[in-house]
């Protein structure tokens, strides 16, 4: 049985057993929500679901059979009137000339199409709500390339394209789409993976940058935009910290 617009808020956040989509799931829960937890990571959702209100679903957003497994779990739960879709990632600082083509499969597969799969096993789900919302996670490595993010670029342009198209075909049927586009955020998990682990190299990304922004800052405005009336649509958000003035000028001090 789906949910009407009058009961409590559900959402479904996906890649929330670490960063942004952990803090995005204890920032809703603390407004009141009731939040499906998404990830791959049975043991860390374990520890997420020890705060009230948490459900966790394992669950490989690329994978379909997973997807529509984690579908019939949230209707029988009664259903969502939010899809929070936080799940992605980089991999690798290669130029293009040296570019892997098993990286940018993964970069493609985790931040597009699992967005597409898990907004297309929900979306009637939330058409039937009469007031739901999409909100998908990108990145201004979708409006900027720059050196070694060509497949990152790539794979958040794309992301930001299906947003677009998504926000188009779905206002018809009263579906808000979102997009949260952050800049500089310093979450060890996607700094880690993206440099295959070199500390050394993680730690230089943020070296004299005062405050960059946290997974829970990021969460505060993911938060911000879905507990917004529902006519009132944030269509798309771009947060940086206030030392990354843009993509290319980042104010360092020693």
């Amino acid at each position: 049985m789906i949910q009407s617009p009058h009961e409590s808020r559900s959402a479904l956040v996906t890649g929330a057993s670490s960063g942004i989509g952990a803090a995005t799931a204890h920032r809703l829960t603390t407004d009141g929500w009731r939040v499906f937890a998404v990830a791959r990571r049975a043991e860390k959702l374990e520890l997420l679901a020890e705060q009230e209100g948490i459900i966790p679903l394992v669950c490989d957003v690329a994978d379909a059979e997973q997807v529509d497994q984690a579908l019939h779990r949230v209707a029988e739960e009664g259903g969502i009137d939010t899809l929070i879709n936080v799940a992605g990632g980089a991999l690798g600082v290669d130029s293009i000339a040296e570019g892997r083509v098993e990286d940018w499969e993964w970069m493609y597969r985790t931040n597009v199409l699992g967005t597409l799969q898990m907004t297309r096993a929900f979306l009637p789900m939330l058409r039937e709500h009469g007031e739901g919302t999409v909100l998908n996670l990108t990145s201004t490595a979708a409006q900027v390339a720059y050196e070694g993010g060509g497949g990152y670029n790539a794979a958040k342009s794309g992301q930001h394209a299906l947003t677009g198209a998504l926000r188009l075909e779905e206002a018809e049927h009263n579906v808000r789409v979102v997009e949260v586009l952050p800049g500089m955020v310093h979450t060890e998990e996607f700094t880690a993976k993206r440099l295959r682990g070199d500390a050394a190299a993680a730690e230089a990304v943020y070296r004299g940058v005062e405050k960059p922004l946290t997974a829970d800052d990021v969460a505060e405005v993911i938060a911000h935009a879905v507990n917004l009336p529902h006519h009132v649509n944030l269509d798309q958000v771009v947060v940086r910290p206030v030392a990354q003035a843009a993509q290319h000028k980042v104010i360092r001090r020693d």
